[in-house]
């Protein structure tokens, strides 16, 4: 019997499936992978929005960690919601001292509007412990204004800001590009590898509320590639369609904020 692929998302729960673990849970299964999770928080939230957070203790995210170490072989992993600098520094801690595979970080500091996610003492944190573990990350456009420190107003300043994350050890970057603007057309990524080459991706700007989990499902799906053995490159370029097929294809769940459509990525 041939072992399946296992991957592993450390995250939060979300209560209504369109993000967080959920989505990576999604994304992991339609890209023929076993996905295995290490919860980080609990979110209680419907498509109107977030209406309570309980964050894990970090005795039972270390005891997640020990229990799938135990037992499982482990080929990539990826990072979530990661609430404050406690709860980082157990993920990092634990991290080190199991082989997990190559590791995604996508660094939940705000949302794709720019309205914050992370506490500001954890971005030290991030910085300086988490992100030189990682192979990849995929912050979005303030994100990356954050990790850089600098403001971002063009092509150029995108690259310097890929330039500056790579710079705290992270070999390989993706800045997903800004689609908060109803009047665009197209939505361009920017991707720097470790070798120096670099890249944008872009596919047709999709006017809609059903955007939930569109960062978590680029993210695992990365995840998911580098434990099948894809290269860095092909893993970014196949979760971009991926997410974009997503997002192209609405499904009707819930009233207002909806979930992406997974099994669109199947097709």
């Amino acid at each position: 019997m041939v072992e399946e692929i296992q991957v592993v998302t450390i995250a939060g729960s979300d209560s209504d499936g369109s993000a967080g673990a959920q989505a990576d849970l999604h994304s992991f299964f339609v890209q023929n992978t076993y996905g295995m999770t290490i919860l980080t928080a609990a979110v209680a939230g419907n498509s109107y929005g977030i209406h309570a957070v309980q964050n894990m203790p970090t005795e039972f995210i270390t005891a997640q960690f020990n229990a799938l170490a135990d037992d499982f072989h482990i080929r990539a992993t990826k990072t979530g919601m990661l609430a404050n600098t406690e709860i980082m520094h157990t993920v990092v801690e634990n991290y080190q001292s199991v082989d997990f595979g190559p590791l995604v970080v996508d660094p939940v500091i705000t949302t794709k509007h720019g309205n914050r996610l992370l506490e500001v003492e954890a971005i030290d944190t991030l910085k300086q412990q988490l992100l030189p573990l990682a192979t990849v990350t995929t912050p979005n456009f303030y994100e990356a204004q954050i990790l850089a420190d600098m403001q971002i107003m063009s092509m150029q300043d995108i690259e310097t800001a890929a330039l500056r994350i790579q710079k705290l050890g992270v070999p390989n970057v993706m800045i997903k590009g800004r689609h908060d603007n109803d009047d665009q057309e197209i939505v361009v990524d920017y991707v720097l590898l470790a070798d120096g080459r670099h890249f944008t991706l872009s596919e047709p700007f999709i006017k809609t509320q059903r955007i939930n989990g569109t960062g978590d499902t680029l993210s695992a799906t990365i995840t998911a590639c580098l434990a099948k053995g894809e290269s860095v490159e092909q893993s970014i370029r196949t979760a971009k369609k991926a997410t974009h097929n997503a997002i192209a294809n609405e499904i009707e769940v819930g009233h207002k904020f909806g979930p992406i459509n997974h099994w669109a990525i199947q097709k």
